[in-house]
């Protein structure tokens, strides 16, 4: 990618030491080298992972449980028990997070082009490299891995996760659970359910077993994505390789998907592989794969009614969408409805789903409007705050159902993956609840369509960046005798420092800040189009060009 690097002082100087350190012998295998050699940046991205991994050793989330295997180790106690060790770790853990985003930014300028038949598997191998040191790491980022033990930990118990939360099982606050969701029912599905309670089986409830057996299924529904993306990517005709290094390569993901365990993973996995062998006309199969993406996670709702039109030669008909709708839909409730039944959780995760949103996240703009309207209200002297944010709330998702069902029934319907997008996008702007790995529910679905650019990519850039470093600092595990504050303000300090000399300084990545060029997507039907310029297709989407296409795939 072309880059004019910005004129000031301080970064003639740090371009000049690069070159220095470039040519020493001691540093020039990590820094130098061609633009066009993307091994020095393969190996800074090594490095970062490896600093990651260490620091998590010192301030990732370890839960001290009789048994555990590392609560007492000789190794870990210096690191995790004193105020040296545990700043150390800080500083690395998030230090290595900007030098992992540093080297994904300067991967994407050094290839010779995303059209370069080397560029795909160069970020395959990034992947493998980057995620490798990874699987090492302690749980950092969230804690939600020790709630799904916990939730599988109750299903084994004979209690329903929709019904109790983890708080009524006996010794939850030492399996790591976050008290935040203690009394909260599962917002997961009856497969992901089943799989937890099978890990709780075979680990017996021991923690570090437990993550080991989760970041397995994670990793597993990362393959699906590294296999699947590149593949829909080609079908839709954008840039497998861009696809790839902007889904998983970038720092919110490599460390939500490995280390966190996350089990968005498992469900985006599932679900584009659903979309994989709907486009190849295999029904059956992309239904069932599709439908167990709403079984990890009922989101995934949103992407089936969608999804399930890939096949048609002809969305125009109404009728042709209705009887996939019916059909699909009638397999989803049956195997869905049946499975909650048959592990005792009934209907459940279906309640569930549609009553997300009693809780809020100030972040998120719908929750931060239901907050501030409620104590408007009450302090007026009218309802109490909960009932006001409560209407909010449910106003919003009625919204979003609006939007989902204009978009569906639309005369003439856009692609089904990209509407999907839309659909979700919406979806989440109307939560009242925002985590920061729900933008990875959407960058495969935009990114299989179209390659972006300008301020769009900037801005997702950036989003990706605040993210990662406000979770990472906030999400420290210290140990209550230390200072946390301490240890999570100069772990601040270094990551706005990194952050400034990123965004602002470095002559390489600072040209990928700016706001002048204008947002554009491409895919190699259309070329390059502002997005301001989209409008409604002029037919309504078909299949059949596409199948072929996935026939030689």
């Amino acid at each position: 990618m072309p880059h004019s690097p910005p004129d000031n002082r301080f970064s003639r100087a740090a371009d000049a030491a690069r070159e220095a350190l470039g040519s020493f012998r001691g540093t020039s295998w990590l820094i130098g080298g061609a633009e066009g050699q993307v091994s020095h940046t393969l190996r800074q991205g090594l490095l970062a992972a490896l600093m990651i991994m260490v620091g998590s050793w010192g301030v990732g989330w370890l839960v001290m449980v009789p048994g555990s295997w590392l609560q007492l180790h000789q190794w870990l106690l210096p690191v995790r028990t004193t105020t040296s060790g545990v700043i150390a770790c800080a500083v690395l853990l998030v230090f290595g997070a900007l030098l992992l985003l540093r080297s994904w930014l300067r991967l994407s300028q050094r290839i010779t082009g995303w059209e370069d038949p080397a560029a795909l598997p160069t970020m395959r191998k990034a992947v493998l490299l980057w995620g490798a040191p990874l699987l090492a790491c302690f749980p950092i980022f969230s804690r939600d891995v020790f709630s799904y033990l916990a939730q599988g930990g109750l299903l084994q118990a004979g209690q329903n996760p929709y019904e109790a939360g983890v708080s009524e099982l006996p010794g939850w606050y030492g399996i790591g659970a976050d008290e935040l969701w203690a009394e909260s029912p599962s917002p997961y599905g009856p497969l992901f359910l089943m799989l937890a309670r099978g890990i709780w089986f075979i680990s017996a409830g021991t923690p570090e077993l437990a993550v080991l057996l989760f970041r397995a299924l994670s990793v597993f529904g990362l393959a699906l994505m590294l296999l699947i993306i590149p593949m829909l990517a080609r079908a839709f005709g954008s840039q497998p390789a861009w696809a790839i290094w902007l889904c998983l390569l970038n720092p919110l993901s490599l460390i939500v998907f490995i280390p966190a365990a996350h089990n968005d993973a498992l469900m985006m996995g599932l679900a584009l592989a659903g979309i994989w062998y709907a486009l190849r006309r295999r029904r059956l199969a992309a239904w069932l794969l599709l439908i167990a993406a709403v079984a990890i996670k009922p989101v995934a709702m949103v992407l089936l009614p969608f999804a399930v039109l890939l096949p048609l030669d002809r969305t125009g008909s109404y009728l042709h969408r209705i009887r996939e709708w019916v059909l699909a839909g009638g397999l989803a409730a049956g195997l869905l409805f049946g499975g909650g039944w048959l592990i005792g959780v009934g209907t459940g995760w279906f309640t569930t789903a549609l009553g997300a949103g009693a809780e809020a996240f100030q972040a998120a703009p719908v929750g931060l409007l239901g907050l501030g309207l409620g104590w408007l209200t009450e302090t007026a002297g009218g309802p109490a705050q909960e009932v006001t944010a409560t209407v909010i709330y449910t106003a919003a998702r009625i919204f979003s159902a609006v939007v989902l069902t204009v978009l569906l029934l639309s005369r003439r319907l856009g692609n089904p993956v990209l509407w999907a997008a839309y659909g979700l996008t919406v979806v989440i702007l109307t939560s009242s609840i925002i985590q920061p790995w729900y933008v990875l529910w959407l960058l495969p679905l935009y990114a299989v369509v179209h390659v972006y650019r300008g301020r769009v990519m900037m801005l997702v850039t950036l989003l990706i960046t605040l993210m990662t470093l406000l979770a990472m600092v906030g999400q420290l595990s210290v140990a209550q005798w230390l200072d946390s504050v301490l240890v999570q303000l100069i772990a601040l300090a270094v990551a706005a420092g990194y952050l400034i000399y990123i965004v602002l300084l470095d002559p390489n990545t600072a040209a990928m800040f700016r706001l002048r060029e204008d947002s554009e997507r491409w895919n190699s039907a259309d070329g390059w189009l502002r997005l301001r310029r989209l409008s409604t297709p002029d037919t309504s989407w078909s299949a059949p060009s596409l199948i072929q296409q996935t026939e030689r795939i």
